[in-house]
């Protein structure tokens, strides 16, 4: 079995990942959302370089301990660090080898444009998404249009005291995502 390439984000009722400019402040917390299982379940995240930089700007861009954290960037220069790597290469051909290598799921992480990208190169396996209980009017959409794709509900969870929906769905052909277990009872 490869690894998954899972694209989990937070999304607003209305469809944005981020606000016009970038911001997640309106991302509603729950306490029962248990971050460090869903940690767990990755050892690498991808970003476009907009995402990265939305994270540094809020001091968020040292990423999370044992995950390597790759950003795809034309524009910024090559590097790596611990538990980071800024990649100039194209993100179909990284993707395709990561998923190749054994170890634990890939997370999407944000970045609507990389996801276009690698759903376009059939490379994506589930789309997870936290809809928020918020309406931003305006923002960054979960996907730049293109062509339409079709996906199949694995898993739904609902969080009555902050209103957050988690719907997770696989794509045609693709193993399913996990359950979506890190939620504390």
């Amino acid at each position: 079995m490869s690894t998954r390439l899972r694209y989990q984000v937070a999304v607003s009722l209305d469809g944005f990942i981020a606000g016009p400019n970038g911001e997640s402040d309106w991302i509603v917390m729950d306490p029962a959302i248990d971050f460090g299982a869903l940690f767990k379940q990755f050892d690498t995240l991808v970003m476009g370089r907009k995402t990265y930089e939305a994270m540094a700007a809020s001091g968020e861009a040292g990423g999370m301990p044992g995950v390597e954290a790759i950003v795809f960037s034309r524009t910024l220069p090559a590097s790596a660090r611990k538990g980071l790597r800024i990649v100039s290469e194209d993100a179909s051909e990284t993707v395709k080898t990561l998923k190749e290598k054994p170890g634990r799921d890939i997370w999407l992480y944000g970045g609507g444009a990389l996801f276009r990208s690698l759903l376009d190169a059939g490379l994506v396996d589930s789309v997870e998404v936290a809809v928020m209980p918020v309406l931003l009017g305006a923002g960054i959409p979960l996907m730049p249009e293109g062509a339409a794709a079709k996906l199949t509900l694995a898993h739904t969870r609902v969080l009555p005291a902050s209103g957050i929906v988690f719907l997770s769905y696989a794509m045609p052909g693709a193993i399913a995502p996990p359950a979506i277990d890190y939620i504390k009872a």
